[in-house]
This record gives C-alpha cells, structure tokens and sequence, in this order.
C-alpha cells in the first residue's frame, strides 16, 4: 500500500540548496523542508542557472515533488514589525524568499507571521501581515504563502486559530494562502493534543475556524513547555509534554493526507528512526 502520508524534516542546505534533497532522502524522508538560503543573514547571492539545475536534478533522481517541500523562510523577518523601516526590510526579504521558492519551482513557503513588539494592537499587525502577503502575491507568479501559527512566545501573532482566519479573510487571492500547524507551537498556545478528545476538539475548532482546505503543512514536533506555556521549545516525539498519541492520531487522520508533515524535533541523530515510527502509526 502506497503511504498517502508525506513524512519528513527539516533539512541541511550546507553547501547549497541542491543538497536539501539527497539529505531528505538519506532519513528515508518523503517530503522536506529547507531554508532557500542562510536564514540568519539579510541578503544572499541569487541563484545561479547551475544551482537551480542541480537542485531539480535532485528532486528528480530523489523522487520528490514540488508537493512534498516546505521552504521556510528567514527568521529574520517581521511582515507585522510597527517600524516602518524595519517592515520594509522585511517585506523586501520575504519577497525575495518568495522569488527564491518560484525559481526553484516550488509551490510553498512556510512563514511566521509577525509581531507587534507591544507597539500597536494586534489587528493593526495582523492588517500589516497582510499588506505585505498581498504586495508579494502580486508580485509573484503562483507561491502560496503558508503562515505557521506559533506558541504566543512574546509579540508573536498567529498563536490563535482566530488570527490565521483573520489573515486569510485579509488575503485578497485565497488560492495563494495557507496554514502551517506546528503541533508544538499549537500545544503551548493552548490547544489540547495529549488525548483523543482534546485533539478531536482541537482539530475541529481547526476546521471550523480556518478550515483544513488551507492546512499545506505541519511540523510535527513533541514540546518541552506545557500546555499554554507560550514556550517556543521542541522535544523529541515521546519524550516531551504532549506525547505519542498525537502523532499516532495525525498519522491515522487523513485529513492530513498529502501534505508535508515536517520534523523539526531537537535530535537529528534520530529522524529516520522518528519518520520509522510515524509510518509505522499510518499501518496500523
């Protein structure tokens, strides 16, 4: 039986994109994610004709699709900042990141939305997130742009189902917008996962609130912090506060068929082992 389940992490892109590939299909992955370029610094150098060839070689000679490759963008950037100067910054990098994605003929970029700083109220950030989603869907060919809820850690908006709705509604081409869940990041925020009444009352709020028509990704991780923590800390899967459950219960939902479902748990010793034992879950 062929697994409908696209399993698998986060990726090294060290000494270039090109190599985010064969490092996915080293850990027996089926879908990754990966940087577009060094996620610390501002600007890179573009692509060049030989990278982009080498990476679609890759892909090829690997057997993945466009539909199994999650690209994050840098954590530098701030769509929602209330610095003007800043924003633009922002926007420029995450424009970029978009054109990156485009070139590499990939159909996602994964995102965090933005923080206020405790400068402004969250509607005016969440309205400035999606100023600069829409400027950069005009902008670009086809990328949708997949905003990741976060655990509410300091400013960071997105941590309610509430705020990803209110970013699509704010989202003028609803084709070209979508949702990551992180199941860390969505536990902390304080949605319930570690049992299956919780995660049934939590994925159907999901559904309600968002709808899983916009769900292109997840990032399955266990989390260190507790429920309603707001703390941004990955755990391995079973040895953090949520649990194995979870994932088992992720694994046999196919409402979660056909998207990237990412690791970006602390240990990379042991992701094929981890991506093992969620396509075990999916047999059973």
């Amino acid at each position: 039986m062929k697994s409908k389940k696209l399993v698998g992490a986060h990726v090294s892109i060290s000494g270039g994109v090109f190599n985010a590939p064969l490092n996915a299909k080293a850990i027996g992955a089926s879908a990754f994610a990966m940087f577009l370029k060094n996620q610390r610094q501002w600007n890179a150098k573009d692509y060049d004709d030989k990278t982009i060839d080498a990476f679609h070689a890759n892909m090829k000679e690997c057997g993945f699709t466009a539909d199994a490759v999650l690209p994050h963008d840098s954590y530098l950037i701030n769509l929602g900042s209330p610095q003007k100067e800043a924003r633009q910054k922002s926007f420029d990098a995450f424009l970029d990141e978009a054109r990156r994605a485009e070139e590499l003929g990939l159909k996602l970029l994964n995102f965090h939305p933005g923080s206020h700083l405790r400068e402004i109220g969250e509607d005016e950030c969440l309205k400035l997130i999606a100023d600069s989603m829409n400027e950069t869907i005009a902008k670009t060919k086809e990328v949708v742009l997949v905003i990741e809820n976060t655990a509410g850690q300091g400013s960071n908006m997105g941590y309610r189902f509430e705020q990803l709705a209110r970013l699509i509604e704010l989202t003028d081409d609803k084709a070209r917008v979508g949702v990551c869940l992180d199941t860390c990041h969505t536990f902390a925020s304080g949605y319930e996962l570690r049992d299956k009444e919780g995660l049934d009352a939590t994925f159907g709020a999901f559904g309600e609130i968002v709808g899983f028509s916009h769900l292109r990704g997840m990032h399955i991780n266990d989390s260190k912090g507790g429920l309603g923590s707001k703390l941004d800390r990955h755990d391995s899967l079973g040895l953090g506060t949520i649990g194995l459950g979870c994932f088992e219960y992720i694994m046999g939902d196919s409402r979660f068929d056909g998207i990237p479902l990412i690791l970006e748990t602390p240990n990379e010793a042991i992701w094929a082992d981890e991506i093992k034992m969620l396509r075990a879950y999916e047999e059973n």
